[in-house]
């Protein structure tokens, strides 16, 4: 499932985080790749040891907590911490896939990533997240504070950025529910409780729908 959500960050919290950025930084995106995504990557990196890294990571976290449509979809159990990355121009990410274990020492499976864009598609042209899917290749480049969610298990890279600066947050997660389809399933059942109770209020119909949700849950979530 690849999933478009709107207005995660808010003005403030995009005009606090860019602030932030305009001087921070930034180093080579090759020291957080795979072998073979070396290859093929071409960007910077907001620096791990900047002081404005945490801030702008503990923003961006609050965020996602709060986001109801990311925890229905993603289920998050483990988040990695997120990179800020940065293309300038003739910059791109060429075509891979995201590592299946994440964390060296302390190592998580990566089930969902998903990218966060930070600045106006208006500042650039080019940059943008390409996904395989069995439909082709589908293009994603939104607002900033809009994020796209998609399986670890895409091919995808960024296209080159021809002209302007492309800013955007990247991280992975472990979900609470480990297939993709039973996710997809929980998260179709969760949309269709909520609207039934905004429209009918507690009826027998929603308390059917919402133990059925919940015993959904206690089968596939892995804790």
């Amino acid at each position: 499932m690849i999933l478009c959500i709107e207005n995660v960050l808010s003005s403030d919290e995009l005009n606090f985080i860019n602030s932030y950025l305009k001087d921070a930084e930034f180093v080579d995106g090759k020291i957080t790749a795979g072998w073979f995504a070396k290859k093929v990557k071409n960007n910077t990196q907001l620096s791990s040891k900047a002081t404005t890294t945490k801030e702008v990571r503990s923003i961006i976290a609050q965020a996602l907590k709060n986001n109801r449509l990311f925890q229905a979809a993603v289920q998050p159990k483990i988040i990695r911490p997120m990179i800020i990355s940065c293309y300038e121009t003739g910059m791109y990410y060429g075509a891979h896939t995201d590592n299946a274990l994440m964390g060296g020492e302390n190592p998580m499976r990566s089930d969902i990533s998903f990218t966060l864009f930070l600045n106006s598609p208006n500042d650039y042209c080019g940059g943008a997240l390409v996904i395989d899917t069995s439909l082709g290749e589908q293009n994603f480049k939104l607002e900033a504070g809009g994020m796209v969610v998609y399986p670890s298990t895409t091919l995808h890279r960024v296209a080159t950025v021809t002209e302007g600066k492309r800013l955007a947050a990247v991280s992975w997660v472990q979900s609470y529910v480990r297939d993709v389809h039973e996710r997809e399933i929980l998260f179709d059942l969760d949309t269709l409780k909520q609207a039934m109770y905004h429209k009918y209020g507690k009826t027998a119909e929603f308390d059917i729908a919402a133990k059925t949700h919940a015993n959904l849950l206690r089968k596939w979530i892995e804790v």
